[in-house]
């Protein structure tokens, strides 16, 4: 089968949630922490094999930072490890716009002419953290390396998965599964209607019939849902394979709340900075 070598990184959207902080910034140029989101995004699409990385963007949007790199800003800070300053250094990094927001499968087909093969999507306002270091060290995480890894055994299409509470359920798309297969996406099902306790989380390997299938189901007919009636289809034909990232943390920088807790969480469990925040809370909470 052939391999992955395009990761797609979908960073088109408003971010209107994030108002008025991404009114002024693009969303995924925020910190977690000291380290930009798209930063952590392009290293773990680079971890899992990837040689060509597709920012998927909007007009307007000034991405340039990571086109170009910040190398010859590494001698003020010698600590820092130089990957943080030029992410795309391994990889070759390109930006198709968007230029409606029209959902997911609209996004993915704006970069398809430049794609080969089989490809990762990662959506942008999604983190799944493995690991947690301070700027000394790049740790990619292992959540797209574990979807190429599954579609490697099966040669089917791949969506990553994480657990959630109840609670959460009803904010996510949920699935049913069988065995190691997805059979049904419920989107945003009422309190206690969740097929299962696994969410859709924003990471998925789609294989090299996708381009057909996103004519076939057309965003005319089919708008934000066009990624799911794809999905479907590959559930229905061949089935799609879900993964379980049980050992991430998954963070969202989609919404004020949720990227606040995912500051104070990853802080705190950095080695260069976990125990002097966590001190500090304490005696703030006291």
């Amino acid at each position: 089968m052939p391999p992955v070598e395009d990761a797609l990184i979908v960073a088109g959207g408003l971010g209107t949630r994030m108002f008025p902080v991404s009114a002024m910034l693009a969303k995924e140029a925020l910190p977690l922490v000291d380290v930009p989101l798209l930063t952590h995004l392009i290293q773990e699409a680079v971890h899992a094999g990837a040689t060509r990385v597709h920012l998927i963007s909007r007009a307007g949007k000034d991405l340039s930072a990571w086109l170009e790199g910040r190398s010859e800003m590494a001698t003020l800070r010698p600590e820092v490890h130089p990957q943080h300053l030029n992410p795309g250094q391994d990889v070759d990094l390109f930006v198709h716009e968007q230029q409606e927001q029209h959902g997911l499968g609209d996004a993915i087909a704006c970069a398809l002419h430049a794609v080969q093969g089989p490809f990762l999507v990662l959506l942008g306002d999604n983190l799944l953290m493995t690991s947690h270091h301070g700027t000394d060290v790049v740790a990619p995480s292992d959540a797209s390396r574990q979807l190429v890894e599954a579609y490697e055994r099966t040669g089917r299409p791949v969506a990553g998965l994480m657990r959630v509470s109840p609670e959460e359920a009803t904010s996510f798309g949920m699935v049913r599964m069988d065995g190691d297969r997805i059979t049904d996406v419920v989107e945003k099902p009422a309190f206690g209607e969740a097929p299962s306790d696994l969410a859709l989380c924003g990471r998925y390997l789609w294989t090299e019939d996708a381009q057909a299938l996103l004519q076939r189901y057309d965003v005319a007919t089919h708008g934000e849902m066009q990624s799911i009636r794809v999905q479907e289809h590959w559930m229905k034909d061949g089935g799609m394979v879900g993964v379980v990232h049980d050992g991430a943390v998954w963070y969202d920088a989609g919404r004020p709340l949720p990227w606040l807790k995912a500051q104070i969480d990853h802080a705190l469990r950095r080695d260069d900075l976990g125990a002097d925040l966590e001190a500090w809370l304490t005696s703030r909470l006291d």
